[in-house]
This record gives C-alpha cells, sequence and structure tokens, in this order.
C-alpha cells in the first residue's frame, strides 16, 4: 500500500450496451478504474459490480473471460502476428483473426509484409511501429468476442487519420457491446452515452458531450483547445 488514494467519493454505473468515456490528465485515476475492473486489484472501500455482483465473489477466470482489456503498454510476443491476434481467443479461425485484423484497422498493414499473418515478429522478425502495435492488440481484444471491452487510452501512438478510421470501426463492432475507453483525447466523432471526467480520483463532470460543453469546464476546454490544434497530444 503507497498511501496514495488513487480513486475517492466514486460512483459510475454503466448500463449494458452502453459506451462511456473516462477523460481526465495523466494520474487522475483513470487506468486505476481499468485495473479494479478486471481485478488486477480490489478496492479497500466499496465495491465493483458487475452484473448485479461483488467481482470479488465471481471466478476470476469467469470474469475476466466476459471482459477484454487493452493496456495502454502493449506487449507481443516473439510469434506470427496471426499467433498474437489469437492470444485473444486460441482456438480461432485464420478468417477470424483477419476480421479482428480489419475491424483494429491494422489488416492492410499486415498484408503489406511478405509473409502476411504467419509474419514473425520480435527478436528475429519484423520491427512494428507503436500504433501498429497497438492495433494488433485491439484485434486481439475484439477476437475474444467479450461482454464488455475496456480500452486504455490505446490510441496514443496512431495518427489522427487512422484513429478516425479505428473510432468509426469499432463503432459497429461495440454496436451490442458495453464498452469504457480511457483517454485524455476527445473523440468527437464517436457517440459515448456518458462521458465521466476524472481529477485527483475524482469524478469533476459527468453527462454527454453537449452537457459538457455546457458546463464550461475542464471538457470543453480541452475541446476547444482540440478544434484549434493548440494541442498536438489531442486529435478530433
Amino acid at each position: 500500500h503507497t498511501g496514495i488514494t488513487a480513486i475517492r467519493d466514486f460512483n459510475l454505473h454503466i448500463a449494458p450496451g452502453q459506451k462511456v468515456a473516462v477523460i481526465g490528465r495523466t494520474g487522475a485515476g483513470k487506468s486505476t478504474l481499468a485495473q479494479l475492473l478486471i481485478r488486477m486489484y480490489d478496492p479497500q472501500e466499496g465495491k465493483v459490480m458487475v452484473d448485479e455482483e461483488d467481482v470479488r465473489y465471481l471466478q476470476l477466470s469467469d470474469l475476466r473471460g466476459q471482459i477484454s482489456y487493452v493496456p495502454q503498454d502493449v506487449f507481443l510476443f516473439s510469434d506470427s502476428i496471426a499467433n498474437n491476434i489469437r492470444f485473444g481467443d486460441p482456438s480461432a479461425s485464420l478468417q477470424a483473426v483477419q476480421t479482428a485484423a480489419r475491424q483494429a484497422s491494422v489488416e492492410k498493414d499486415i498484408l503489406g509484409f511478405n509473409e502476411g499473418f504467419d509474419t514473425a515478429i520480435g527478436e528475429r522478425g519484423v520491427t512494428l511501429s507503436g500504433g501498429q502495435k497497438q492495433r494488433i492488440s485491439i484485434a486481439r481484444a475484439l477476437i475474444k468476442d467479450p461482454d464488455i471491452l475496456i480500452f486504455d487510452d490505446c490510441l496514443s501512438a496512431v495518427d489522427a487519420r487512422t484513429e478516425k478510421e479505428i473510432i468509426g470501426n469499432l463503432y459497429a463492432y461495440l454496436k451490442n457491446k458495453t464498452a469504457i475507453i480511457i483517454t485524455h483525447r476527445i473523440f468527437a466523432l464517436f457517440e459515448f452515452d456518458k462521458i465521466i471526467v476524472l481529477d485527483e480520483g475524482r469524478i469533476v463532470e459527468e453527462g454527454t458531450h453537449e452537457d459538457l460543453l455546457s458546463l464550461n469546464g475542464y471538457y470543453a476546454e480541452l475541446y476547444t483547445r482540440q478544434q484549434t490544434g493548440e494541442d498536438e497530444g489531442i486529435t478530433e
């Protein structure tokens, strides 16, 4: 225990099928939220519920079986691209692997390699860009076909055009799924049911895109900066 309180006075209800964005500066507690959901650790006070059940009383394999988590730091194995994507579902067919890659906007990149999906990555294989690694990690999450998806700032290494393409593809994929997208950017093209702004572990703003713009707070300021292109780290 570090003595640091990452999240406090926090209450968030997400209905099945809702898409929620969690926005905030670095260190606001965004990743802690994701890690509590997949039980990397448990809260010292309060509880995390999935389908009205406290996650502490669910089989860990059952809980994690229905959630796909795309972390900020991607871990890929020294293996083929296909097998790296298949890590989400080891029994998946090549067709399923290709579909997941298409949905994650990385299929074109993969087909550009001489050996396509059989291309080895890692020590003796090709070196992938940060954005390609992130998209392979997203494909790995999608192939699992989970009920809940958590994307933890996993588009930081892709350019704005690719990001728009991924968001467009994800939007169709996520139609009947519950999704939590943790980000320090605003995805104006994505219609979230709810957006929460975290600051020092507390929810300081909550609502739809329009609600938050009318509050004229952190979100509105971030959106204005993004529109004027002042902040390179934020894209439309």
